[in-house]
């Protein structure tokens, strides 16, 4: 199987928020002051939008602390964000930073919408070479300058529950084949117990899941000249894979495809409904708030099959960090921006937001457990894909995985999915993108 080392090329994604101060049109000094005023935008990352709140606000304390500059801060829930976000952009009305989704970076740029990240701004913030090269490659299509820089990085793995693998005597997996066996044997439907659970009604989860499967089989998302490629062996052999571990292996609850968040994978894995769950590094706040210690689960790559092309395990996933073209501050922006990324802040929100650090020599703090922080981080740096980096991307999200959740639900009611069904589907997520 093909290893492909992304710290020199590449890029990320993401998904979470909450509600604090003040939103609008910024205010405070032009540019070339180190005064004033900021309006920030964060994405949900803690465990609620208020922890989210509790949090950033003596982080950003420390900010103003240092420049003078006071910051207001609303977090805002995942399902409205890139609304926010675009209809901030078309107002002119907006914060003078905010957090993207890291595959949000390329469409959110053709709006013309951010501030476009060249040497003189990147000079402001520290330089590029700081951060790790493919999760910076997400903040703009290739050749031209980012709107956007890595904030917080994420990477899936699988988490399993120990005692359960221990009772049944089966090891972590390592291929997709070993995956399914063991869900099969640690399925009991009439103990309500499952092998995996899924947020199979989820569209962002099965859209991430879409693409890892496909770049498992070797296949890509898009035309060498950037058009949508979804209906390649690869994708929807990819894609069938995925939908039959309801289907045909029978190993997830019918019920998940309601699901519609990873949160709720996460909580029927933590309270014993689920053997597995594949879900990003930050699970961990969510499965240990559920009542469910450390030592009781542990995390591995998620694994690829036998004979896969590639053993990608995640998409390059991640928060990034934008300023506003509009702002009225652009200086105090970028040392915000700046501020948010220093090493200090990334080990401070490492924790509470388990995220992995985005900086080129960044320590991970969002677990004490040494052997899993390093497997995450070693799938974030080289085993970890970016979703396709064009303007349409964030349509292949809702189109893609729209359809999967359609494609779950009808699973989900006894209905049954075929290859064809999967194919056409994909046709025409590639038409209404192409048109």
């Amino acid at each position: 199987m093909r290893r492909r080392t992304l710290l020199t090329a590449a890029p990320l994604a993401a998904a979470g928020a909450a509600g604090l101060a003040a939103c609008g049109s910024s205010s405070g000094s032009g540019s070339g002051s180190s005064s004033g005023s900021l309006t920030y935008w964060a994405s949900n990352q803690g465990t609620s939008l208020e922890n989210d709140k509790e949090v950033l606000t003596p982080v950003l304390e420390k900010f103003t602390e240092e420049t003078g500059i006071d910051v207001s801060l609303e977090v805002i829930g995942w399902g409205d964000l890139q609304t926010r976000i675009q209809t901030a952009i078309t107002s002119g009305q907006g914060p003078d930073v905010v957090n993207i989704g890291n595959t949000w970076g390329v469409s959110l740029q053709a709006t013309g919408g951010l501030l476009e990240l060249g040497d003189e701004q990147f000079e402001a913030l520290g330089g590029r070479d700081r951060y790790v090269p493919a999760a910076l490659a997400t903040g703009g299509a290739e050749g031209t300058d980012p709107t956007s820089i890595p904030l917080y990085g994420l990477a899936y793995g699988m988490y399993y529950n120990v005692q359960m693998f221990e009772d049944a005597g089966i090891e972590p997996p390592t291929t997709w084949e070993e995956m399914v066996e063991a869900a099969k044997a640690l399925t009991d439907p009439e103990g309500d117990v499952w092998g995996m659970s899924l947020a199979a009604g989820s569209y962002t989860e099965n859209n991430h899941f879409a693409f890892i499967n496909a770049t498992q089989n070797g296949a890509a998302l898009n035309t060498k000249d950037g058009k949508p490629s979804f209906t390649e062996d690869g994708v929807i052999d990819g894609i069938l894979r995925y939908l039959d571990l309801m289907q045909k292996d029978k190993v997830v609850d019918p019920s998940n495809a309601q699901f519609d968040n990873g949160t709720k994978s996460v909580t029927a894995f933590a309270n014993g409904k689920a053997a597995m769950i594949i879900n990003q590094n930050n699970a961990n706040a969510t499965i240990e708030s559920q009542g469910m210690a450390p030592d009781q689960f542990k995390a591995i790559p998620f694994p690829a099959p036998a004979d896969a092309v590639s053993d990608c395990a995640s998409h390059l996933a991640g928060i990034n960090l934008a300023a506003m073209k509009d702002s009225e501050n652009v200086d105090g922006a970028l040392q915000l921006m700046k501020f948010m990324t220093s090493e200090d802040t990334q080990e401070e929100l490492g924790k509470p937001f388990a995220s992995l650090p985005v900086l080129v020599d960044g320590t991970p703090t969002f677990t004490e457990d040494e052997e899993q922080a390093d497997m995450f981080m070693e799938i974030y740096s080289e085993r970890a894909e970016p979703l396709p980096l064009v303007p349409w991307e964030d349509q292949y999200e809702t189109t893609v995985g729209q359809a999967m959740n359609e494609m779950f639900a009808t699973i989900a009611t006894g209905g049954t999915v075929t290859r064809e069904d999967v194919t056409t589907a994909m046709q025409t997520a590639q038409d209404s993108i192409r048109a």
